[in-house]
């Protein structure tokens, strides 16, 4: 066979080689997730519903003046949560105080939770009708609000970002919030800052036929609180939105 043969045969070979790899590659190569929504270990939308199962005498009414047994103050947090009045809240347009980043998640009520956007979590509370944005990747701008700017990330026990599509992962879900209003760790005028770092960790989990999540919150003000003060919140997944009841910001007066 002549030299030109050779080189012709040997391109056909190289030509049909390259084109079944590419056949056999094509669908079956890993892509990673192009979003947060995608590269979701947990599914927290819905809706659902909080559950008092502590702490009631904090949550379920508001306690009386000066009540902040638990919370680890500072004397001028003390001194702030001594000074608590709930008219003057009200006559200054601050009925929303209570309803800010530190307390919404432990005022009963619902909350819906739904992709804003592939990189953003929403959550609606129907207690004093507030929002919350979760943003994934990016660090939020703008003023501050009773809700505070959120950098939301997944941290992964398995599968991870780089996993491809379709992989099975775990993991939950960490918030980090600053940029808020100051407001109310309680009803009753227990105070954080506008300087507080509010942090929290989403876990979805079963228990009994039902669906929950439980958030652990973490809040760090350094003018308020003398250490970082944690609590835990559950809430059970409802089957659908029919006893959804916005309400506007309010809170009653103090049980004596």
């Amino acid at each position: 066979m002549s030299r030109r043969a050779w080189i012709v045969a040997l391109g056909l070979v190289v030509t049909a080689t390259a084109s079944l790899s590419a056949q056999r590659g094509a669908g079956a190569a890993p892509q990673t997730p192009s979003s947060a929504r995608e590269a979701a270990p947990i599914d927290l939308t819905g809706t659902w519903v909080s559950v008092v199962t502590e702490d009631w005498r904090w949550r379920m009414m508001t306690p009386a003046k000066g009540d902040y047994m638990g919370v680890p103050l500072t004397p001028q947090g003390r001194k702030a949560a001594d000074s608590w009045d709930l008219a003057r809240d009200n006559a200054e347009g601050n009925q929303c105080r209570p309803f800010g980043v530190g307390n919404i998640m432990r005022v009963p009520g619902r909350v819906k939770i739904a992709w804003e956007d592939a990189n953003t979590l929403r959550m609606d509370f129907d207690a004093g009708t507030q929002t919350r944005l979760l943003r994934f990747g990016s660090s939020p701008q703008g003023a501050a609000s009773w809700q505070g700017r959120s950098t939301a990330t997944w941290e992964f026990t398995s599968g991870g970002r780089g996993a491809p599509a379709g992989a099975s992962r775990t993991g939950d879900l960490k918030v980090t919030t600053t940029g808020m209003r100051a407001g109310y760790l309680r009803k009753n005028g227990v105070p954080y800052s506008d300087k507080m770092v509010f942090t929290e960790y989403f876990d979805r989990h079963s228990e009994l036929g039902d669906e929950w999540f439980t958030v652990m919150a973490i809040a760090e003000d350094p003018t308020n609180l003398s250490e970082p003060f944690v609590v835990t919140t559950s809430f059970k997944r409802e089957p659908d939105s029919s006893k959804w009841k916005p309400t506007p910001c309010e809170t009653s007066a103090p049980t004596r």
